[in-house]
């Protein structure tokens, strides 16, 4: 056995000075935050790893033990692992004495409820013997400091490297890969939600104004791209699906310039006027590949009750045809709530998967109100808002905001740390699978959550697997993020990326 696995037997007479302890069924970022909060409270950690047990007569974790010791032994944060039978917490402890003892947040819980006797008996040992025990899910951040410790090289081998271990726990091959992109014609998305002007204005540094301490820049060149709900309807048409669009826009330049862009791409859309507000409009000011800020022109009032009703005409018309439904909402007013409850209602008489997101970087809102959908992709930040808790560790936070929404599956955006998928079958039970950010240095990563969605999208409403379906969506944003601005991605580009990504090498 490794010189790192040990069983409690073989371990009683070391010397444990941090003890971490977890069933780690898939491992995510999540798991690596508790770690390295455990790795700051000394030099030496230990980790006892649940065993396989059963739970009313059925397997407790989608893996087993032997299984879920590969993804850890080879991680630098653990000293030692130790097998546990079953969730035999207190003997460990008895026969190891641990100096500290650290359990993730959602054990708190558990322990002060009485819920879990083993734990409670472990907790009570300890502090009766005046050692430290912390209960702590790891610090929570929204970036990554890894190209501080590391070349962007090596992290993108090491990123590489993870995708393919992700891909291989969940039984997916190349050719599930290539073979569910040959099914994507098949979609007919229909997208509604805000369209954007984005506009991005590379500048030249001037220097610091001598009257104030204010940057100045000389505006060099000015380029357009749609945004919003209207990238995502771009990424799905250019994949090679088919997509209808709806939304709403203001009787002004910035419009035209939109229509002529959806134009272009060979898009299927349709358009409201609403003379009430302008055409949403962002502009980013950049000196070289550095954004210093962004200017927005918007009015985030709700649509009239005329303009909503024309709206709904719309959906239901294109609904008829429809293998799903994408709602890409960006709190500006396009999606109210009886937009909402109709698009709802029409999907569930059409029996068709509804796919949701919302954005509230800026904005009010909570991704709550999406209700029975097949799929939400909210961002850690945008979970945190909506299930008001900052300290619930990432697995119950995702765990929460399926059992509040009654989401079919979720997809958990971790920003440079990559996303989680997870899935719910008709028992019930969710299975989860962590996907890393193949771009360590990305130029521009406005709109990968987009790319994402619309890459979800297509596979979900065909009945494509979730897993295969989020390999391939991890490889979509990979793209959009080497690009500045928002770029609809070919399907032969996505295809040429999975094959560079997966070392494939006759296709």
């Amino acid at each position: 056995m490794n010189k790192k696995i040990f069983t409690i037997q073989e371990i009683k007479n070391e010397e444990i000075e941090i003890l971490t302890y977890g069933h780690f069924n898939s491992l995510h970022p999540g798991h690596i935050r508790y770690l390295e909060y455990a790795r700051s409270k000394g030099k030496n950690v230990s980790l006892a790893l649940m065993g396989d047990g059963k739970q009313y007569g059925k397997k407790k974790f989608n893996f087993t033990q032997r299984e879920r010791v590969q993804s850890l032994v080879h991680l630098p944060l653990i000293d030692k692992i130790i097998l546990l039978e079953d969730e035999e917490l207190y003997e460990l402890v008895k026969l190891t004495n641990p100096k500290t003892l650290i359990l993730g947040k959602e054990y708190e819980d558990n322990y002060e409820k009485n819920t879990d006797i083993n734990l409670k008996k472990a907790v009570n040992f300890l502090k009766n013997k005046n050692k430290e025990v912390f209960f702590h899910s790891g610090d929570i951040n929204y970036a990554s400091t890894e190209l501080l410790t590391n070349s962007e090289q090596d992290l993108g081998i090491k990123r590489k490297e993870q995708f393919k271990q992700a891909c291989r726990r969940c039984n997916i091959d190349e050719n599930d890969i290539l073979n569910s992109m040959k099914k994507w014609k098949k979609a007919r998305i229909l997208v509604i939600g805000d369209l954007i002007l984005d506009q991005y204005a590379a500048c030249e540094a001037m220097g610091m104004s001598a009257e104030a301490p204010v940057l100045v820049v000389k505006e060099l060149k000015c380029r357009n791209f749609v945004g919003g709900a209207g990238i995502v309807a771009q990424h799905i048409n250019s994949l090679g699906a088919k997509c209808d669009f709806v939304s709403v826009i203001g009787s002004d330049e910035n419009a035209d310039i939109l229509k002529r862009e959806l134009s272009f791409q060979g898009m299927n859309f349709n358009l409201i006027v609403d003379e009430t507000r302008p055409t949403t409009f962002k502009k980013r000011y950049l000196v070289e590949n550095q954004k210093l800020f962004r200017v927005s022109k918007l009015e985030d009032h709700s649509l009239s009750k005329s303009k909503e009703k024309e709206l709904i005409e719309k959906i239901r018309e294109f609904a008829k045809y429809a293998t799903g439904i994408v709602i890409s909402d960006f709190l500006y007013g396009v999606i109210t709530p009886n937009v909402l409850r109709q698009i709802t209602t029409i999907a569930k008489n059409y029996n068709l998967p509804i796919f949701g997101d919302l954005q509230c970087s800026t904005q009010l809102g909570s991704v709550l109100k999406f209700n029975n959908f097949t799929l939400l992709c909210p961002n850690e930040k945008e979970a945190r808002i909506a299930i008001k808790d900052r300290e619930l560790s990432l697995e119950v936070l995702s765990r929460e905001l399926i059992k509040k929404t009654n989401s079919r599956n979720l997809v958990m955006k971790l920003g440079a740390k990559g996303f989680i998928s997870y899935g719910v079958n008709k028992k019930g039970e969710i299975f989860s699978q962590a996907f890393p950010a193949l771009v360590a240095n990305p130029i521009d990563v406005t709109g990968a959550g987009d790319s994402l969605l619309a890459v979800m999208a297509i596979g979900l409403s065909i009945r494509e697997n979730i897993f295969c379906t989020s390999a391939i969506a991890c490889c979509q944003a990979a793209l959009a993020v080497k690009s500045m601005g928002n770029v609809p991605i070919q399907f032969n580009d996505l295809k040429n990326e999975i094959i560079k990504i997966m070392d494939i090498k006759n296709v």
